[in-house]
């Protein structure tokens, strides 16, 4: 077992706050009181640790990442985790822990916000998009605790957010197939009420309008996020009189079932169909032929997220709400320039 603060207050007979004042070089220690406490930490061998060495500044260089984790999180949201690690990287260089805390064990919605603030266990918190809703957001703001919120808000506030721009990200997949020579292209994507979904619709259908290339209702498909049902409605748009000429997917579920749909129909990506898709994960590498992607680098998106989180502690009134990292196209096997005959 590692050895703790408590264990070289015990050993020094000083309290663990006389223990932290003599880490933080507290003037107003008796030099005998400072030779005892550096001769138990020599002789246990003792490395204070970041939250030790703040004890006495009123502070805990400790931030919450406040997040669902309910199971299967992991392969509903694998993008949260990406996130968490930049957020992680970047507070461990600022010499601040992450801590991380569940809202789904909550017992009412803010239990978790509320424990937070009044224990005085965090600086800060960083909450993930999906825990965020007016009550919390009004808990945080009457506060006034620094936070980060990872994604754009649904409502209206002075929150301070950090998130990708999706619309931008669809933009981005319209002009690729445009390049492509693709001007006959349908959309797939989750329900309406998605909102990265619905964003990166919004951007495809703008990039292509700019583009001289209106994309009717016809060639929009919604699903329930499954991969079966991306499968029916693309087995659906298939058996149209004139099929498009290629599919944007709105993620790497749903790209599963429109090629299973393509393959289906014995279609070829991408000479009959082209299809692109966003995300690098979770099943990109795996899907025969590579896919063309557009992807956001999400754990920079964490590493932004703990830099503004930085900069919010220094300056408690900086009000942030900001769209980082650009996505980029990596080039796959599923789309190519057309050729002219």
């Amino acid at each position: 077992m590692s050895v703790t603060i408590n264990d070289v207050a015990n050993e020094a007979g000083v309290s663990k706050s006389t223990v932290s004042k003599v880490l933080n070089h507290w003037t107003t220690i008796s030099p005998a009181t400072v030779e005892k406490v550096h001769a138990a930490i020599e002789k246990l061998h003792y490395t204070p640790n970041s939250r030790a060495v703040s004890f006495a500044k009123g502070a805990t260089s400790n931030i919450v990442y406040l997040t669902n984790l309910e199971k299967d999180t992991a392969y509903r949201n694998p993008h949260m985790f990406d996130i968490m690690c930049g957020v992680h990287h970047t507070l461990s260089e600022n010499n601040y822990s992450l801590t991380l805390v569940n809202t789904s064990e909550e017992h009412y919605p803010g239990e978790k916000v509320s424990e937070v603030i009044t224990s005085g266990s965090s600086d800060g918190l960083i909450i993930h998009g999906s825990a965020i809703n007016k009550e919390i957001a009004n808990l945080i703001l009457d506060a006034g605790f620094p936070h980060i919120i990872i994604g754009h808000p649904s409502f209206e506030s002075r929150l301070c957010w950090v998130d990708t721009n999706h619309a931008l990200a669809g933009e981005y997949a319209a002009a690729h197939m445009i390049a492509c020579g693709y001007t006959d292209v349908a959309f797939i994507g989750e329900r309406k009420t998605d909102y990265i979904s619905a964003q990166r619709q919004k951007g495809f259908i703008a990039g292509m309008l700019d583009r001289g290339f209106h994309i009717p209702a016809a060639r929009i498909g919604n699903t329930d996020s499954s991969c079966q049902h991306a499968y029916s409605v693309t087995s659906d748009m298939l058996t149209q009189p004139v099929p498009p000429r290629a599919i944007v997917c709105e993620n790497n579920t749903l790209a599963l079932g429109v090629i299973r749909a393509v393959k289906d129909r014995q279609l070829s990506i991408p000479d009959d169909i082209a299809i692109l898709t966003f995300d690098v994960y979770p099943y990109s590498s795996i899907i025969d032929p590579q896919l063309t992607i557009v992807d956001i680098n999400v754990y920079d998106t964490g590493v932004q997220a703990g830099s503004m989180m930085i900069r919010k502690l220094q300056n408690p009134e900086l009000l942030i709400q900001s769209y980082t990292t650009l996505p980029v196209i990596i080039q796959g096997e599923s789309t190519r320039p057309l050729t002219i005959e």
